[in-house]
C-alpha cells in the first residue's frame, strides 16, 4: 500500500524556519521524482519545489533562495527546509511522488506563518 506521510508543519512567526518531512512507503522511492505542492485557503494548488531521482532540484520563483528540497533514499524521505518564512507561505503543503506512469500524494501538513 502506497503511503506518503508529511510532518513538521505548524505555526511560525514571519522570518522563522520550518523543516517538513515526507516519509514514503509502498513503492520504490529512489525511482520517483518528488515534489512539494502547496494550497493556500481559497487558492489553487501551487508548485513549490521538486527533486529528481538523480538529485537535481527546481524551485518556484516565490521560494527560490529561501526553501531547499532534499531527499534521503536510505530513509525513503524527502524534506523541505523553509527559511525566512512569510505570511504568504501559509498553506497546506503536500508531497507528491511521480514517475512516468504513477503519481501519489500525501495528505498534507498545515504551515501557518503569523505573528
Amino acid at each position: 500500500q502506497v503511503q506518503l506521510v508529511e510532518s513538521g508543519g505548524g505555526l511560525v512567526q514571519p522570518g522563522g524556519s520550518l523543516r517538513l518531512s515526507c516519509a514514503a512507503s509502498g513503492f520504490t522511492f529512489s525511482t520517483y521524482a518528488m515534489s512539494w505542492i502547496r494550497q493556500a485557503p481559497g487558492k489553487e494548488h501551487e508548485y513549490v519545489a521538486s527533486i529528481t531521482r538523480a538529485g537535481s532540484t527546481t524551485y518556484a520563483g516565490s521560494v527560490k533562495g529561501r526553501f531547499t528540497v532534499s531527499r534521503d533514499n536510505a530513509k525513503n524521505t524527502v524534506y523541505l527546509q523553509m527559511n525566512s518564512l512569510k505570511p504568504d507561505d501559509t498553506a497546506v503543503y503536500f508531497c507528491k511522488a511521480n514517475d512516468y506512469t504513477n503519481a501519489y500524494w500525501g495528505q498534507g501538513t498545515q504551515v501557518t506563518v503569523s505573528s
